[in-house]
């Protein structure tokens, strides 16, 4: 049976450049630049009036309907007062909330879609991915025509390092509820999430439960990004609600065109709970502790 397949792309590095400040003695002239004082990186269109702020990206419209976000600045972020003063500088840490990130990532990953395998592209979502040790680790997911494409998407470097392709038609099992552990388990998850099979006839073997590094189980896991709350923009592309409902309505429509032979047609929808067969999990703990799998500002290191 075929099995998801997974590639790995890498895009070109945007080019940074250097600012100087102006001479405070003499106004009139800048002061020499300073190599040591880079300025932020700015991912901006010649079009753009305001060459300090990214230009959205250009989207065809004849590929079909697709969620889209809104028409403000994703990062654009709503200010923060005394209370929460401290979530949300914590929030802040993510590089996919820096101007011009989100947009940048869309753009590349669009280009990595194969048209004559994917088809047009419906819709794209910020997602957290929860493997089988209860790790979370930060996705783009895009709904297509005929697939389910998982993209691996570095927010620092901007690149794209790893795809994962699933076709809709084999999608048989969309399950949806809060994360459970097995009795003597010490790990615990809030929330809610969303589980996608595949294969509902092929189950994983007892290396694969037991290998961290394992990708080859018939399913995938997704949770809420951390920033999902931080702005309208971002609330509407981590919505898990709607992608379940857009991944359902896609699925149904590919298994009705393209049927797989030997395999029931259609797709079940269920509401229980997802559970995760980790036990210890000190590695899980401590990178979900410290945000690992995300690509965030570590801070400062050294002397």
């Amino acid at each position: 049976m075929e099995e998801p397949q997974k590639e790995a792309a890498n895009e070109e590095q945007p080019h940074r450049s250097s600012s100087s400040p102006a001479d405070p003695e003499n106004p009139g002239n800048p002061a020499p630049a300073d190599p040591g004082n880079l300025a932020p990186l700015e991912l901006a269109s010649p079009a753009a009036d305001d060459p300090g702020k990214a230009a959205p990206v250009d989207r065809p419209q004849d590929e079909g309907e697709r969620t889209v976000m809104g028409d403000e600045d994703p990062l654009e972020l709503p200010s923060a007062g005394p209370a929460n003063f401290l979530p949300h500088f914590k929030l802040r840490k993510f590089f996919v909330l820096r101007p011009g990130t989100l947009n940048q990532a869309i753009k590349d990953i669009e280009a990595l879609v194969d048209k004559e395998i994917d088809g047009s592209i419906h819709s794209i979502w910020l997602m957290a991915e929860v493997d089988h040790w209860n790790n979370e680790k930060e996705r783009l997911v895009l709904i297509t025509d005929n697939s389910l494409l998982l993209f691996k998407y570095d927010f620092v470097m901007l690149r794209c390092d790893q795809i994962q392709r699933i076709p809709l038609n084999f999608v048989d099992r969309i399950t949806y509820g809060a994360f459970v552990f097995p009795k003597g388990s010490l790990l615990r998850r809030e929330g809610e999430g969303l589980r996608i099979f595949w294969d509902r006839l092929r189950e994983p073997t007892f290396t694969s439960r037991w290998n961290p590094f394992t990708t080859d189980f018939p399913y995938t896991t997704f949770t809420y990004h951390p920033v999902k709350d931080i702005s309208d923009t971002f609330t509407t592309i981590c919505n898990i609600d709607k992608f379940r409902e857009q991944l359902m309505n896609a699925a149904q429509k590919v298994h009705a065109v393209k049927p797989v032979p030997g395999k029931a047609n259609g797709i079940l929808l269920l509401n229980q709970n997802i559970q995760i067969e980790a036990y210890v999990g000190l590695m899980s703990f401590i990178g979900n502790q410290n945000k690992l799998g995300y690509c965030m500002a570590r801070g400062n290191i050294g002397f």
